[in-house]
């Protein structure tokens, strides 16, 4: 094995065994039997351009062709054209896969699951990395500085796992490198053996050449340090949202409220609802019979842009031992109380706790707030759910629909700020909710016309594939496509009621979970939801549910079955009955939100389908891929051919006479060959000097170009004729200097056909039958040998 084949496989090992240090942070080690044969491809294909050899420009970017290629053929074969060549669309899918992956590695505890945008960090990232070291150490011959992007990948890795094994990573990462490094000093440079090796020096005597590994050693090593110092006091930054693994959650503070990122994390996590992963997040036992109505409602969204809704900023206090009664609940009002323990699992680290409302007490270790008007209690200083155990003491509101038929305008001040819509918000979301409840005589008959209209009657789809929507028009966008999931239904419902004049916000949580047999009830993260709620004054805020086949009807807005908290057959929800079940069925109600709210769960995990190409691979993918490769890089072979065959006739040779003769008649060659690419046809029956001026003359070239061609001729008439041929020099920097002479007299056509349809190419055929004949020859020859008569003499 070469020298430079060793250093190519300890580039892509290298890679590989620091990008062990990621096993860790994801349940499933799958993604790096994956990357393996993708590190190999793409050092293959490197180590093939630099025995073309392709300068160094045009291998590193031959190398990212492919990798981008292997990339659209492990994720996004469906974005593709002929599922392998990248488009638009397929860097559109990129980036939004990549989205959601970082979405991802700030909602989830450690180890995360490996969703498709996880997978995509993984294996993307490492790639990159790969070509990185492989252009470093192997391209440009430094493997020192290869160091660099290989500590980068150890560092995330490092900075985000919870300890425990990290030194075992660590050797693993450092051996990688210090075989690059090893790799590197037997191929090319003496001095770093004697550096790493300890050859012995004479006492006193300076060793100059050995001072600038040792130089460089230091440079990176002082490098490493500071990175290593730096990068984790940064990565704390890389927390937030639902699932936050290091506890901030988007509730977290210091003394204020919710604060207005905490939609951009919700909205985040639609992805997550197209996997099969749907693990279990709160437990809960609780005295109700009937948790159809059970909703945990965890932050409220009243502050509405025109674009998104997003929790107003308030000021928190202490939680209360008594929490007081909810604004508007009038005392006619029939309620029960309910009493709730709710135990999180160990990964699900939120900053918002998740609550029945309304809520009456609350009881819970730790560093928690209480906000009054949301009536929603956040955590502080990174005070998270992670593990926790508490009890809640909540009300189980029963209005009836009289009740909030007649309900009196509220306050002028509640109302001012729970109205208000901007002025960007398209004309037609309040055209088309004055169409819908026309004839209401109530803002209640508006609220539940709205709600049947996106329920039931409106023909809308429940759809987690569709894209949240940017922009004022997103709201309007969804009103006429009508295909979304609970967060488009539950913020386009609350921004028609505001121009109705019902004071409205969004609250996002979860739906009811699934009884167990042990008579708890199982919340998992596809139950995770948002719904509009209404305010009435003497009720005060009112939950309602315009998302088809998610969470449960009020009873309230079914005047037909007044009293009754039963879901309509067309809306199941998973709660819906008290029944125990032997086993947790599978989440079906708006799910995933607090993984996505984005996106409300599918019906079911493994029913929904796999976007782009993600999923497990074909073991066919690897050869189809390459095949394709080589059908792409056929028109290719010319270009790779001439290319090669020029670096071989002008390269180095021995120091002899006679490989001095051979250079000189390549170099010829070399010269008529690229004449006849750039349309000046070879004339063997010309002597060397007259082949020249017809090539001057044709090929117009300048005086400089002109000389370099007689140069080249009479060096080739010396080695021809002279008897004892003189030394020649510059033979090859005179064929380029010829080479460029034709490009410049010729058109943008004429060069690219010499560059990749060059005419000389013929000379492969002309060699492959040659050699057929003479392959013929011989066996025409060996035939009458082999039929030669027994009784002939020999």
């Amino acid at each position: 094995m070469s020298g430079r084949a060793r250093l190519t496989l300890s580039a892509a090992a290298a890679t590989l065994m620091v990008s062990c240090a990621l096993l860790p942070l994801v349940a499933e080690p799958t993604w790096l039997l994956q990357l393996l044969p993708l590190v190999a491809v793409q050092s293959g294909a490197g180590a093939a351009a630099r025995r073309v050899p392709l300068g160094r420009t045009l291998t590193v970017a031959a190398q990212a062709l492919v990798t981008l290629v292997l990339l659209t053929l492990v994720f996004a074969r469906q974005h593709a054209f002929f599922g392998l060549i990248p488009g638009p669309d397929t860097f559109r899918y990129f980036a939004d896969l990549l989205q959601r992956g970082s979405d991802d590695v700030n909602q989830y505890a450690i180890p995360a699951p490996l969703t498709d945008g996880i997978e995509l960090m993984l294996i993307g990232g490492a790639l990159v990395i790969g070509l990185l070291v492989d252009t470093l150490a192997v391209t440009f011959r430094s493997a020192a500085p290869a160091g660099l992007p290989l500590l980068a990948l150890y560092s995330v890795a490092a900075g985000l796992s919870d300890g425990g094994a990290d030194w075992l990573w660590f050797l693993v990462a450092a051996a990688g490198y210090l075989m690059l490094l090893l790799a590197e000093g037997r191929e090319r440079l003496a001095q770093w053996g004697r550096v790493f090796g300890g050859a012995p020096r004479t006492p006193g005597a300076p060793d100059g050449n050995a001072v600038a590994p040792v130089r460089t050693g230091r440079r990176i090593g002082a490098v490493a340090l500071g990175v290593a110092l730096l990068v984790p006091l940064a990565l704390p930054a890389m927390q937030g949202g639902l699932l936050d693994r290091t506890g901030t959650g988007v509730g977290v503070g210091t003394g204020r409220g919710g604060r207005g990122s905490a939609v951009e994390l919700l909205v985040s996590l639609r992805d997550d609802l197209n996997t099969n992963d749907d693990r279990q997040v709160l437990s809960l036992r609780t005295s109700t019979n009937d948790i159809s109505d059970l909703y945990l409602r965890i932050v409220s969204l009243d502050d509405f842009d025109g674009t998104t809704w997003k929790p107003t900023t308030r000021r928190v206090v202490a939680v209360p031992d008594a929490l007081p009664t909810p604004a508007g609940l009038a005392a006619d009002v029939k309620r029960d109380k309910v009493r709730t323990t709710v135990a999180a699992a160990d990964f699900y680290s939120q900053g918002w706790l998740p609550m029945p409302y309304p809520p009456s007490e609350v009881s819970i270790g730790g560093r928690w707030r209480y906000e009054p008007e949301a009536m929603t209690v956040v955590g502080d200083r990174g005070q998270t759910t992670r593990g926790a155990t508490y009890q809640v003491t909540s009300l189980d509101v029963r209005p009836t629909a009289a009740q909030l038929a007649s309900a009196p305008q509220p306050p002028a001040a509640l109302r001012r700020a729970y109205t208000r819509v901007p002025s960007s918000l398209p004309d037609v979301v309040a055209r088309t909710a004055e169409e819908i409840t026309e004839g209401a005589e109530s803002h209640y008959e508006e609220a539940v016309k709205l709600q049947d209209w996106f329920s039931v009657t409106g023909g809308f789809q429940y759809d987690t594939k569709v894209e949240v929507g940017r922009g004022p028009g997103a709201i309007a966008n969804f009103l006429k496509k009508k295909e979304g999931f609970c967060v488009h239904f539950s913020f386009a419902m609350a921004a028609m009621a505001r121009t109705l004049g019902i004071p409205a916000r969004v609250a996002v949580g979860f739906a009811p979970g699934t009884p167990q047999a042990d008579g708890t009830v199982a919340v998992n993260q596809r139950d995770a939801h948002a719904w509009p709620e209404l305010y009435f004054e003497g009720v005060g805020w009112t939950r309602f549910e315009p998302t088809p086949t998610r969470g449960t009807t009020p009873s309230y807005t079914q005047p037909d079955a007044p009293g009754t908290s039963l879901p309509q057959e067309a809306l199941p929800s998973r709660g819906s009955s008290s029944a125990p079940s032997a086993a947790a069925s599978p989440s079906e109600s708006c799910a995933g939100g607090l993984r996505k709210l984005e996106a409300c769960g599918s019906p079911s995990a493994a029913a929904a389908p796999r976007s782009g190409g993600d999923g497990a691979v074909p073991w066919w993918w690897l050869p189809a891929g390459l095949g394709v490769l080589l059908v792409l890089a056929a028109p290719l072979t010319p270009l790779l051919w001439r290319g090669r065959t020029r670096a071989r006739r002008l390269g180095g040779h021995a120091r002899t006479p006679e490989a001095a003769a051979a250079h000189t008649l390549a170099a010829w060659q070399e010269l008529t060959d690229s004449a006849w690419d750039h349309g000046i046809a070879p004339d063997d029956a010309l002597t060397p000097r007259k082949a020249a001026a017809r090539i001057v003359r044709l090929g117009r070239l300048d005086p400089a170009a002109g000389a370099a061609v007689h140069r080249v001729a009479d060096a080739v008439e010396q080695v021809l004729y002279a008897p004892r041929p003189g030394p020649t020099a510059g033979a090859a920097e005179d064929v380029r200097r010829v080479i460029e002479g034709l490009r410049a007299a010729v058109g943008t056509g004429a060069r690219l056909r010499a560059l990749f349809l060059p005419r000389s190419s013929v000379r492969v055929l002309w060699a492959v039958y040659a050699r057929w004949a003479a392959l013929r020859n011989r066996v025409a020859a060996a035939r009458p040998v082999l039929r030669r008569p027994s009784g002939q003499r020999s």
